[in-house]
């Protein structure tokens, strides 16, 4: 049988949070290369999932702790539309991607793994990028590391939003 060794998981599987408050909260409190923060704007952050599904998948989160799309005012909104927009055209520059899912879980009923903060995944996707070990042993391939993501996203994502107002 082979092993898969994934130490750094250990915090996220026995449920264990680094910071008494939410994670998202309390990751705006740290340095941005130290949390993987892309970029901050005065409604939202953008930031690598620390558990991707795949590679470059990202997360828009809201600035403010609030659970849900709903809470969010106009504004939060309209900023909200723009930062997709930018980071789609960022995955698409630096992936090259077949194509983007972009969405939310609204609620620990629909999936959310962390339900009290909204926020947006976004990732992109090629035609050939299901394979066996998530079906056969729940297990995902990540073919690039976070640092490596994080350093290909960050310039592309400040390029996409000069003069952008966020």
């Amino acid at each position: 049988m082979d092993r898969l060794f994934t130490p750094w998981r250990l915090d996220y599987v026995r449920g264990e949070r680094t910071h008494e408050c939410c994670v998202f909260c309390g990751c705006q409190l740290e340095q941005d290369e130290e949390t993987r923060i892309l970029h901050r704007s005065r409604h939202w952050f953008v930031i690598l999932n620390r558990y991707p599904y795949n590679g470059g998948h990202v997360l828009l989160v809201l600035n403010r702790h609030a659970g849900s799309l709903v809470e969010c005012t106009p504004e939060e909104i309209q900023d909200m539309s723009v930062l997709l927009a930018a980071m789609e055209r960022t995955l698409r520059r630096g992936y090259d991607p077949h194509g983007v899912n972009c969405g939310y879980n609204g609620g620990a009923g629909a999936g959310a793994g962390i339900p009290g903060h909204f926020h947006l995944h976004m990732l992109p996707r090629w035609n050939g990028d299901t394979n066996f070990m998530t079906v056969v042993s729940d297990t995902r391939v990540i073919p690039e590391r976070l640092e490596d993501t994080y350093a290909r996203l960050k310039p592309l994502l400040a390029e996409e939003l000069v003069g952008g107002g966020l």
